[in-house]
């Protein structure tokens, strides 16, 4: 499966902006999803995952620095992933990615993913 993150860009303090993250090559209804971000000279760190965008009854996953302002979501038919992000911090600055796997467990972990999109810069002015 391939991905295309977008939605990225500049925004002030307290705003928001929806990332999306499309598949294609294969259904994504199977997999999991993962956001993650990484910062200039920080290691890549979990955002947020979901266990299936096909199942209104999946599991969503949250970092703490981001519980409550995030929320992960996807649209089964447009094969997308969704990550909206409100009330955004400076701290947020980062590159996100988006990330599948067929895992179901163990989708807080970078490792637990095969597939993985370019990235999209998310800029947070204060």
């Amino acid at each position: 499966v391939q991905l295309q993150a977008s939605g990225g860009g500049l925004v002030q303090a307290g705003g928001s902006l929806r990332l999306s993250c499309a598949a294609s090559g294969r259904t994504f209804s199977t997999y999991g999803v993962g956001w993650f971000r990484q910062a200039p000279g920080k290691e890549r760190e979990f955002v947020s995952a979901i266990s299936s965008i096909s199942w209104s009854g999946a599991r969503t996953y949250y970092s703490d620095s981001v519980k409550d302002r995030f929320t992960i979501s996807g649209d089964n038919a447009k094969n997308t992933a969704y990550l909206q992000m409100n009330s955004l911090k400076p701290e947020d600055t980062a590159v996100y990615y988006c990330a599948a796997t067929l895992r179901r467990y163990g989708l807080e972990y970078a490792a637990s993913y095969d597939y993985w999109g370019q990235g999209t810069q998310v800029t947070v002015s204060s």
